[in-house]
């Protein structure tokens, strides 16, 4: 049965301007008979709780700049709708465990984030930053035979198995690559599904592959793994991309390997952001950079807004919701 009369809205006016933009707002503003918008800005966590206890909502709409909620979590709220991606931020998981129904953008931003691994790989095969280097600065041109390679049909390996993953599988599909996946949860149903197949090792990932694309989440399990050893298992004129989280590698390591010029680099995240002006990254003709832009770009910033409209309609109608963060989900998250 309907089951949405209460509806806090916590944004931002740039949030709402981004992720609800014109049309998609008044939408979002008729999804309950009892609609608030509250703008954060300067808003406590006390203040935040005490505004939820005066007038507590069935549901919250969330975004990066909403308050934590308060704990235990207020008898009326039963539904925690977050715009964005991890929620840890904001709740914790005995509150979820305790039966607090929390969703976030779950898949609708992966597309973005496996476009930017695929412009990494790019500009890294084409030699793009060597160019940019060139031809801007020093009114360079190729030699002849520049050493510039193509994706088409070359080895591609995959650290991780998550939503961003299985898109940037679906993305290199026209390029005839042969996929391998090194992840826990990557078995023979996913092999059979994607047409990749499953690694012997993260060695074997690293050895075998002239491209490997950092996808895995940044949990305990995976935090340091990528080690120096796994960076020098990369052929020479080989390619590594991370658009997942820089804590899974060994950063330093990652700059020692890059500076001897043997392979090609890619990184949209770093140890620490934003990235030192003086960072040994910068300069370096083998390395393409992004500061932090893998997804959503702003112009796809609405399919995160109308993701949790839809969210928020099936938890009005009483339908099954997606992207649900489970407490086992919220163990993966960064």
């Amino acid at each position: 049965m309907p089951s949405l009369q209460s509806l806090l809205a916590v944004l931002n006016p740039a949030e709402q301007a981004h992720f609800y933009p014109g049309a998609l707002f008044e939408e979002l503003r008729s999804l309950a008979p009892e609609f608030r918008l509250l703008d954060p800005t300067g808003v406590t966590p006390e203040a935040f709780a005490q505004l939820l206890a005066a007038n507590p909502p069935d549901a919250v709409l969330s975004c990066w700049h909403t308050p934590r909620l308060p704990a235990p979590t207020p008898a009326r709220l039963r539904y925690l709708c977050h715009t964005t991606g991890s929620v840890k931020h904001l709740v914790s998981r005995a509150q979820i465990a305790q039966g607090l129904l929390v969703t976030n953008w779950g898949s609708a931003i992966s597309r973005t984030v496996a476009e930017c691994a695929l412009y990494h790989i790019l500009a890294c095969l084409r030699r793009g930053t060597e160019w940019t280097f060139s031809m801007h600065q020093e009114g360079g041109w190729r030699q002849e035979h520049a050493p510039v390679a193509s994706l088409f049909e070359r080895r591609v390996g995959i650290h991780g198995y998550g939503a961003i993953a299985k898109e940037f599988i679906r993305l290199i599909a026209p390029f005839n690559c042969r996929v391998s996946v090194c992840a826990p949860d990557f078995d023979a149903a996913a092999a059979a599904r994607t047409g990749a197949q499953p690694a012997a090792s993260l060695e074997a990932l690293f050895a075998e592959n002239d491209v490997i694309v950092e996808l895995a989440p940044l949990i305990a399990a995976t935090r340091g793994t990528v080690t120096e050893r796994h960076f020098r298992l990369i052929k020479p004129g080989g390619v590594f991309v991370n658009v997942a989280r820089a804590g899974i590698t060994d950063e330093a390591a990652l700059l020692r390997v890059a500076q001897e010029g043997k392979i090609q680099v890619g990184l949209d995240v770093f140890a620490d952001e934003p990235l030192a002006p003086d960072h040994g990254f910068r300069g370096l003709r083998n390395v393409s950079l992004t500061p932090h832009i893998a997804g959503p770009t702003v112009d796809r910033y609405p399919d995160a807004g109308r993701h949790a409209i839809r969210n928020l309609r099936a938890f009005a109608a009483g339908e099954p919701l997606t992207a649900v963060i489970t407490p086992e989900v919220f163990d993966q998250q960064t």
